[in-house]
């Protein structure tokens, strides 16, 4: 291949990449995402050097459910916020082939303009919640809240009995209900 042809194909991948990771603009959003509002998880996040992957690998450290964070900058491919008490950014970086997910869903599923109203849970699910880990006899709907939503791609529906998330890259688990309730994790 040519060099002068290589350093177009190079060109054209950079130009591409700086393109798609440009910020969106008000104007681009729903109404519901606005830069600069406040929003509230709605799961325990996990996150490792200050970003969160939506393919949400169960390890690092965490974000409490209900965490109040202020909305800085969103991209086709990911969201940046900032938690209100600890002053503390997050980049969230939407992997689409893995979630199923446009940028403005994944927002959705992540952050909610209100609180999740935990008083829904039992005291036994709200153990777990407010430790983002979760235990045989859980709701389907706990589950959520404590860990998130599993891979859209290992788990096209929710409505499954079975929904398979990653640990990371290389290791996942697989959370079993009946009748709507957890019933055992196989790792």
């Amino acid at each position: 291949m040519p060099i002068s042809f290589r350093m177009l194909l190079l060109m054209f991948s950079l130009f591409t990449l700086i393109a798609c990771n440009k910020p969106l603009k008000q104007v681009d959003l729903p109404a519901s995402i606005r830069l600069g509002d406040r929003y509230y998880t709605q799961f325990v996040i996990r996150y490792e050097k200050n970003r969160h992957i939506t393919t949400n690998y169960r390890r690092g450290a965490s974000v409490p459910i209900n965490t109040e964070v202020v909305l800085l900058e969103i991209t086709n491919t990911t969201i940046r916020v900032k938690q209100v008490l600890s002053g503390q950014e997050l980049l969230i970086q939407n992997v689409e082939k893995h979630t199923q997910n446009s940028i403005t869903q994944a927002f959705d599923k992540l952050f909610g303009e209100s609180k999740v109203n935990l008083s829904q849970f039992s005291k036994f699910e709200r153990k777990h919640i407010n430790n983002g880990t979760i235990a045989k006899g859980m709701t389907k709907k706990a589950v959520l809240a404590s860990i998130g939503y599993p891979p859209q791609i290992a788990t096209p529906n929710l409505d499954s009995n079975q929904w398979t998330y990653w640990s990371s890259k290389f290791n996942r688990f697989v959370v079993y209900f009946e009748n709507g309730k957890m019933v055992r994790i196989q790792d």
